[in-house]
């Protein structure tokens, strides 16, 4: 049965399936039956929000090691 904001039935994903799944999806292992579950979820919002979330921190831990890098370098 398809999962869709009009079906009261249909359990949420929680917050570890969507965190698994877009990390899945952001390394480019995310297996088709996953892909399509996701895709017929409740709403796409919490899946931006960790993928914002995560872009972030790994921007913000790039930019760390290079300065700690670069600083242990004598630059």
């Amino acid at each position: 049965m398809k999962n869709d904001e009009n079906d009261p039935d249909s359990p949420a994903p929680g917050m570890w399936q969507i965190i698994r799944s877009v990390l899945a999806s952001a390394i480019g292992v995310q297996s088709r039956r996953n892909f399509e579950s996701d895709t017929q979820s409740r709403s796409a919002l919490p899946y931006i929000f960790v993928g914002l979330i995560g872009t972030v921190t790994f921007v913000a831990l790039v930019v760390t090691v290079v300065k700690l890098v670069l600083r242990s370098a004598g630059v």
